[in-house]
């Protein structure tokens, strides 16, 4: 069965409330379509990082995220994770706010994860940004996570 990393995002838009703007809107229902019918056919994991980072902001907004996390197991953290993370950082320039970002995406690299699911489409599923993080992954020979949205994995064959 091939494997899902749930990143941030994706409790964040199945908690969230509807939104009045057509595209998020159209997000969030992709989101609760694939979590709702596809979900299933993966094997589902996250981490420490994606439970504290669901966890910050608004508790009303923190307790309706956390639940969506709750039975899916937390990948450990390899050491080779924070050297793979600061080349990342580095290889994708990746400002220092959002570094978590390389982590979520050492973290699919270290465990062979085959799907990152994201709508951080800034630094993560971004096709510029992937074409650096193929290439890197394939010159060091390491594992390389398929970055997608719920809506490009919705009902794949």
């Amino acid at each position: 069965m091939e494997t899902v990393y749930i990143e941030t995002t994706i409790p964040s838009y199945l908690a969230a409330h509807p939104s009045r703007q057509p595209v998020m809107a159209q997000h969030q229902k992709f989101t609760h379509a694939w979590w709702e019918s596809d979900r299933s056919r993966y094997r589902l994991f996250t981490s420490f990082l994606v439970r504290a980072e669901a966890a910050r902001g608004d508790p009303e907004a923190a307790a309706r995220r956390l639940p969506y996390l709750e039975n899916l197991p937390d990948l450990d953290v390899p050491l080779a994770t924070d050297a793979l993370s600061k080349d990342l950082i580095k290889l994708l320039k990746i400002p220092r706010q959002t570094e978590a970002d390389a982590t979520h995406l050492a973290l699919t690299i270290l465990h062979r994860i085959t799907y990152l699911l994201t709508w951080n489409c800034t630094h993560l599923a971004n096709p510029v940004l992937q074409k650096e993080m193929i290439e890197y992954c394939q010159y060091h020979q390491l594992h390389v996570p398929v970055i997608c949205t719920p809506e490009l994995l919705l009902s794949a064959p």
